[in-house]
This record gives C-alpha cells, structure tokens and sequence, in this order.
C-alpha cells in the first residue's frame, strides 16, 4: 500500500551489494518515497553536504568510510537506519550507540524493513502529545519545537531516537513507564524493534546527559522515570 504523505520524503540508501540496493530502492519506491542509491560512503557524505534527505539506510561495511563513520556525522542531522550483516549483540549496541535509530540484520524480510522506515520517519516528524514546548529538569532544558537539548546552558547532540524517549519521559515526569510504554510512545505501536533497544538508548542518553544523568531514575523491574524537579 502506497503512503499517503503530503510530499515525498527522500530516502538516501547506502549499500554497496548492488543487489540488496536495488531490492531497497524498488520497495521504498513502490512505497512513494524519493529514493537515491550510492554504493560508497564517500559518495554519500558528498550528498549529505549538497542535499536533504528526510532518511538514511546504511551497511556498515563500505568501501572506505564505513557506515559506522557516517552514522556518527549524522548525529542529530536526520533518523538512520542500519540494514548490515553484522548481527552479534555487540554489534547492535555499538551501532546503536554511534547513532544509528535502529538496526536490522540481514537477510531482512522486506515488509520488516518498510515498517522500520515507516516508523522512523513518523518519530522524526511526528510531536510529542503535549501543549509545553519547553520541557525543564533542573538544568536540563528540552524544545520541542527546535530538538534541541541543553544541560547547564550547554547544547547536547542527541540522535532523534534519544530525543524522542528523553522528551517522552519529561513529558509524563514523575510517572514510571515500562519498557512497552516507551517503545509505544517512542517509536509507535506494532512496529517490532530489538530487543532492549530502550536500555541501550537510556545508557547513550546518561552518558549525553552528564551531570543530568540522574534525571532519568532506573526502577528496578519495571522501567523509567524522569524525577519531578522543582
């Protein structure tokens, strides 16, 4: 089924097997999305200066710049897919905390792959379900109109997956959500996404976070909580 969108997002896919390129490109645009295709991370970082893309679909092992590389110049810029063979566990946290918004491992089933992008860009544009712009913690400081985040009058770069779970527990502070809650409020019901992906994105966000860490409480057990401040 088409995506009704108001305008086409553009979609930059970055895999070198031409094969599994091609697969990508057709159902993203069966899909109705603007697509291009590169093979090369170099070629790819070139685009990125020139134009503007709404997604990025990345292999991690590219000639040259390798799509870990590109996945951290696009900290903050835009939502990033990983799509790579590379499946060990290790390799799913370090590519998610280098900034990747999510990760899948090939072979991928093709409706998987378009419900991850789906989700994604719903996440990148979509606003979090409240009328306060402007969330505070203590020194911590969250816009919602302009994504940006700062700690102690200092900008942190958060990809747009941490922003969006940061946001969701300033949103309803005070309040514990479980790990299914946030993946709702995050990414959106019936998208499946890896398994503890939230605490993956919890132990990058703290580390973002520094002396606001401990804004985002652990509740044993039952998941998350951002303290009420005064």
């Amino acid at each position: 089924m088409t995506s009704v969108m108001s305008r086409k997002e553009k979609i930059l896919v970055v895999e070198d097997e031409k094969d599994v390129r091609d697969l990508i490109l057709l159902h993203l645009k069966r899909e109705g999305f603007e697509t291009t295709g590169v093979d090369n991370g170099e070629e790819a970082l070139r685009l990125f200066k020139t134009c503007s893309f709404d997604l990025a679909i990345l292999d991690w092992m590219l000639p040259g710049v390798s799509g870990l590389d590109l996945c951290k110049n696009l900290v903050g810029k835009l939502p990033v897919l990983m799509v790579t063979a590379r499946a060990d566990t290790t390799d799913i946290v370090l590519g998610l905390e280098m900034g990747a918004d999510d990760y899948i491992s090939k072979p991928f089933e093709t409706p998987v792959l378009m419900a991850r992008v789906r989700a994604l860009l719903r996440r990148s544009q979509g606003k979090v379900e409240d009328s306060t712009k402007l969330l505070r913690c203590g020194e911590l400081c969250l816009n919602l109109d302009t994504y940006q985040v700062t700690c102690d009058s200092k900008e942190v770069q958060l990809t747009i997956s941490e922003f969006k779970l940061l946001a969701a527990l300033m949103t309803h502070r005070g309040r514990v959500l479980s790990r299914d809650q946030l993946i709702e409020l995050v990414q959106g019901q019936g998208v499946v996404v890896i398994d503890r992906a939230i605490d993956t994105h919890i132990f990058g966000l703290r580390k973002k976070l520094g002396p606001s860490a401990d804004v985002i409480e652990t509740i044993r057990g039952v998941g998350y909580r951002a303290k009420v401040w005064n």
